[in-house]
């Protein structure tokens, strides 16, 4: 952002602000001062009042000119075609020397004397004004004819470009920078006063009207203006080259000095375009998308706001009716919609983008200023408009909470002071606290932290004394960090119980999905772009993707392939769930000594033993899950406290042969059913208990699974744990089998005496052979 200390001074006072201190200011509030250019008109360079202009008798391209420089007339030849337009002008008289220590002295042109050179304005250091010389007018000032051209302070300026971070759009405006300092300096800002001479007394709802289509979310206001001629201004000109701001026109150059001023987005419009069939002037706004609004010209597009305007709907000088164009959008909702388009931008695009002055009227005022002063235009009564209702974002400041994020003790009285002159609205909560609003041209201020940030900067980082740095920080435990804790624990008893962990992505291959039976997502919730065609849907299993990696691991040589992943997966509503995964292929071990370099193979047992190592305690019942992995007879359901949460099992053979893998054990269960959860403590006996075993002899269908529910069944205190020890079949026993079954008693009152301990056992076999049709071996 390129702003000039005269500009600056049309808003704010700084008749007693060095530049040193204007310096150390920007810096001190943020906005970082690249560069700083004081800008110094040699002396002997004059104001001249052209007398008289004729042609050079024995040169085409130049002209003889009579100049009044105040201490006389003098004579001096010169080259630029455009004097003949001038009454004032910048004049180095002899003696003068200028930039690149180019000294003025008497000189003859081909035959003609010369005292003197005409001025343009880069031959004075100042910057480029296109062709020609400067002429001046008393937009700088009254001109006073030999006056020192240095004297004036609009021309003598000093350009400062400051270094604007991205969430500073509000200060891409001249008025906005004087804000900023404003609050800094504390020193009061101008009010812009001016009343705009309506010439004409023609309201503006007579000539034309503003169609909203649809809803919008922009603010837009339209003025409608005769203009007969359009003229120059030598300080528009010149502040627009010292900003580096191109200008086509003397219409252009005041829309882009209005906008560089205010941070207010003006455009203008060729108003004949939107005349309808009635000679009336019709403009349409249309929401295209949220954050596109068109305007259109008779269903032409002329302008998408914030964005762009097409060319040939542009005013020029040659237009006598102008429609003049305020807009604002919110730059969150405009950056947001113009990234999913392939729409061009302007200049005025990063304006819009960064964040444009809402205040409409404001923009207007001053382009009506310029209007009133540099056209001979005359508008019409009253604006065209729409706003949108937007809520203010709202932060409460604690005077305490303020001072601790700062590091100072800062008073409320001063931190309303500082936001009230960086516009932000206060309403006094209690005796340490307000309510601010923040303004909609600060788009980035959101928290109490931010409102911090902008009483740092105002006071100076370099005024807040060091002071020992001291973290603080608030207990933030809750559901998320303990889920997190216990996800990191598992993993942890993991990579101790011997697996690797895996890491894949929460895509798999839709076909092997549909394949071994598992759920897929719906048509219509699919995966607009894939990353791969392998992995061209989300996954409702992490096996699938984990048999990819053991495929891999196989053919790589390696014979022991045990893994593990936690992760994601999805139902067909793209539901979302947490699994924790494992597979087991090929040796239970690594070959070494003890197993004589050839260890066994992983089985059942000894897969659930390791999964056991990792999840804790856990139930197995006979499997009721179905797909196509599973094994049809070493399967199970896994159970956590009492509830079915996965299932365990063999890869199915013919899944097994498909990847050529060794024998395999798979099992997924569900995170959420592992979380840790609180446990009241249970009293333990302080006695001693005994173990007693019970053969007894069942049909040999039946499952230890069903005996164990009818001895889990059993209501005895004193009945403290159950386990199998052996079974046995052989000839003898033909359709029956052997089982034997482990008991712990113990008391928690007394010592067991034999009576106890032969009652508790009588109950069992009484309800073994109620039950399972037992008999005592």
């Amino acid at each position: 952002m390129i702003i000039t200390r005269s500009w600056l001074e049309e808003f704010i006072d700084l008749s007693d602000v060095s530049n040193e201190k204007l310096y150390e200011t920007f810096n001190s509030i943020g906005l970082e001062v690249d560069s700083l250019n004081e800008i110094k008109i040699a002396e002997k360079v004059v104001i001249g009042k052209i007398l008289s202009v004729e042609k050079h008798p024995d040169a085409d391209k130049l002209n003889v000119c009579q100049i009044d420089v105040g201490s006389g007339s003098r004579q001096i030849v010169c080259g630029a075609a455009n004097v003949v337009d001038a009454e004032y002008v910048a004049v180095a008289t002899v003696g003068a020397v200028l930039p690149g220590n180019f000294e003025i002295k008497d000189a003859t042109l081909r035959g003609v004397e010369s005292a003197g050179m005409v001025c343009a304005s880069s031959e004075l250091g100042l910057p480029d004004m296109g062709k020609g010389i400067m002429i001046l007018d008393e937009s700088i000032g009254e001109l006073e004819v030999g006056c020192e051209l240095g004297c004036y302070n609009k021309v003598s300026d000093t350009v400062i470009e400051l270094e604007l971070t991205a969430n500073r759009g509000d200060c891409l405006s001249v008025y906005g920078v004087a804000r900023d300092l404003s609050s800094a300096l504390d020193i009061e800002m101008k009010p812009f006063d001016y009343k705009q001479q309506e010439k004409m007394k023609v309201d503006i709802g007579k000539e034309a009207e503003l169609s909203i289509e649809s809803t919008i979310d922009v603010d837009l206001s339209y003025k409608l203006a005769t203009v007969e001629t359009m003229k120059r201004s030598f300080l528009v000109d010149l502040r627009l080259a010292m900003v580096d701001v191109k200008a086509e026109d003397n219409l252009a150059s005041l829309l882009a000095y209005a906008t560089h001023t205010t941070g207010v987005i003006l455009r203008a419009y060729e108003s004949r375009l939107f005349r309808n069939s009635e000679n009336r002037v019709v403009i349409a706004a249309k929401a295209n998308s949220k954050g596109i609004v068109e305007i259109h010209a008779n269903d032409h597009v002329s302008s998408v706001v914030g964005v762009h305007q097409s060319k040939e709907s542009m005013a020029t000088d040659e237009s006598d009716l102008l429609l003049i164009e305020a807009s604002y959008i919110h730059p969150d909702t405009l950056v947001e919609a113009v990234s999913t388009t392939s729409l061009k931008t302007d200049d005025l695009y990063y304006k819009t983008s960064r964040g444009s002055n809402p205040a409409l009227e404001f923009g207007l005022l001053v382009l009506a200023s310029l209007m009133d002063n540099y056209t001979d235009a005359s508008c019409y009564e009253g604006t065209l408009g729409v706003r949108v209702e937007r809520e203010n974002e709202t932060v409460i400041v604690d005077a305490k909470e303020i001072s601790s994020i700062v590091g100072m003790d800062i008073s409320l009285a001063k931190i309303v002071t500082i936001l009230e002159k960086l516009a932000f609205k206060i309403s006094k909560t209690d005796e340490t606290t307000v309510t601010v609003l923040v303004p909609l041209f600060r788009h980035d201020i959101k928290h109490i932290q931010d409102v911090a940030e902008e009483i740092v900067r105002i006071i100076g980082i370099n005024n807040i004394d060091a002071k020992a740095f001291v973290f603080a920080e608030k207990p933030r435990l809750n559901d998320v960090t303990a889920r997190y804790k216990a996800k990191k624990a598992f993993k942890s008893s993991a990579v101790g119980a011997g697996y690797y962990e895996n890491v894949s992505y929460v895509f798999s291959d839709k076909t092997l999905l549909e394949k071994y039976g598992f759920p897929v997502t719906d048509e219509t919730l699919e995966l607009a772009n894939p990353i791969a065609e392998e992995l061209n849907t989300l996954r409702s299993t992490i096996l699938v993707n984990l048999l990819g990696a053991v495929k891999r691991n196989v053919s790589y040589t390696k014979k022991s392939i045990p893994l593990f992943e936690i992760g994601a997966v999805f139902g067909s509503k793209r539901e979302q769930s947490e699994v924790i995964s494992f597979v087991f292929s090929g040796q239970s071990e690594g070959e070494n000594v003890r197993n004589a370099g050839k260890p066994t193979v992983v089985d059942f047992a000894t897969f659930t033993q390791k999964v056991g190592a990792v999840i804790g305690a856990f139930e197995l019942e006979p499997c009721t899950y179905t797909n196509g992995l599973l094994h049809p007879y070493q399967s199970a359901n896994v159970l956590v406290d009492g509830k079915v949460c996965g299932f365990i099992s063999k890869l199915h053979p013919t899944v097994q042969e498909a990847y050529g893998l060794p024998v395999t054990f798979i099992a997924e269960i569900d995170f959420d059913a592992l979380l840790p959860k609180h446990i009241n403590a249970h009293p333990i006996s302080k006695f001693q208990g005994v173990y007693k075993d019970l053969s007894v002899v069942i049909d040999k269908r039946l499952s230890y699974y069903e005996v164990a529910k009818v001895l889990n069944g059993l209501q005895l205190d004193m009945l403290k744990d159950i386990y199998p020890v052996d079974i046995y079949e052989d000839e003898k026993l033909g359709e029956k089998k052997s089982l034997t079954v482990r008991f712990f008693i113990q008391s928690m009152e007394k010592t067991l005496e034999d009576g106890d301990i032969e009652g508790v056992m009588s109950q069992i076999m009484t309800s073994l052979e109620n039950k399972c049709n037992a008999t005592l071996r």
